[in-house]
């Protein structure tokens, strides 16, 4: 039967829509986005920090101060770097902050745990940080003295205990604590060093409590990857020269080496660096030596960043430093005091470092 519906051509066919793999790969990517910002990850970031000019000041005030000794103008600068830490215990980068920093040099990525182990809150890790830098404007005072011929005295006193620690009960805040295995303990890296030895062992704790002898066995708790005793430390010494040291909001131990050459630069005539900008970083304790410090990567990269050519890092950080070097710096290592001196020394008087050595040699 005819249906009475004529096409003069056939009618024309229904366009399908065709399946766009690439508008649901951006979909897709834009959902993996959104989570990556929402979601948070376990670890921090550590990019570099502000760097300062010992030499210079911290606003109208000198960051090195000799009060009671004669001192000398100079020039150039001394960069003492810092690393910027990104993220708490309870607020961590998301995952797409930490793509980000995985693909920069200059960051790097380290868990929670190693920062902030998980018996340590972040105020004890703020109180330890105060705690050691205070320290280590003390050790750099005295390794500068030393070096420039005064003699001092000094002790080890306990500032606070940890309530939960291996040393709740036999150690009490006020005591001194002179030696650990009978070794003479030389401020917070000396005490930490003599106790990791230890490997967990009880240590035999000699010092002073209210003016009589003390002495009692400790067996130090593991907090992270290291053997800790709980107590938090500092270093009173009797100094025949008043020194003042102020950088507020800054942390940790590594700036000792750079104060150290900065009191040293201050109290000699003419300027040290020759007007070269030198940057550095390490521990340094009364005698000199100068030790590791964490986060190297990312203070060359701050040095750099900040015009210097020439920068002075631990022998035994060479491990780290070698294959992370930016691009027109010279890093040179450094195992105490004298050699830092000489490394400076030598870049102020000939602009070179030639046959200084060098974490690849």
């Amino acid at each position: 039967m005819d249906s009475g519906i004529y096409f003069d051509e056939p009618p024309t066919p229904r366009r399908r829509r065709r399946f766009r793999p690439g508008w649901v790969f951006i979909a897709l990517l834009a959902v993996a986005l959104w989570v990556g910002c929402q979601l948070s990850s376990p670890y921090l970031i550590e990019r570099p920090g502000p760097v300062f000019n010992v030499l210079g000041t911290e606003g109208d005030t000198p960051v090195i101060s000799i009060v009671d000794a004669k001192s000398y103008p100079t020039d150039g600068a001394l960069d003492l770097l810092t690393v910027n830490l990104v993220g708490s215990p309870t607020q961590t980068p998301s995952w797409l902050e930490i793509l980000g920093a995985w693909l920069d040099p200059a960051q790097s990525i380290v868990p929670v745990e190693e920062v902030f182990p998980a018996t340590t809150s972040t105020q004890d890790v703020e109180k330890q940080n105060a705690l050691m830098m205070s320290d280590s404007q003390s050790q750099a005072t005295a390794a500068a003295l030393r070096a420039l011929g005064y003699r001092y005295s000094y002790r080890v006193f306990v500032d606070s205990v940890d309530p939960k620690a291996a040393a709740k009960g036999l150690i009490k805040s006020g005591d001194y604590i002179d030696s650990i295995d009978g070794k003479r303990v030389t401020g917070i890296n000396g005490l930490r060093a003599l106790v990791a030895a230890a490997h967990g062992s009880p240590v035999t704790v000699k010092g002073v409590r209210g003016g009589k002898d003390l002495q009692v066995q400790v067996t130090p708790k593991l907090v992270g990857d290291a053997w800790r005793l709980g107590v938090y430390v500092g270093t009173k010494f009797e100094f025949p020269v008043k020194v003042q040291l102020r950088l507020n909001d800054v942390g940790g131990p590594s700036g000792g080496m750079m104060f150290a050459l900065g009191i040293y630069d201050k109290m000699t005539p003419g300027a040290l660096t020759g007007g070269q900008i030198i940057a550095g970083t390490g521990t340094i304790d009364e005698t000199g030596v100068v030790g590791p410090i964490g986060g190297i990567t990312q203070k060359m990269y701050g040095a750099q960043r900040a015009g210097a050519r020439w920068f002075l890092a631990p022998a035994e950080n060479c491990g780290d430093v070698v294959g992370h070097i930016p691009t027109g710096l010279k890093v040179l290592k450094v195992a105490n005091f004298n050699q830092a001196l000489t490394a400076v020394k030598q870049i102020a008087t000939e602009h070179s470092a030639s046959g200084l050595p060098t974490c690849s040699k």
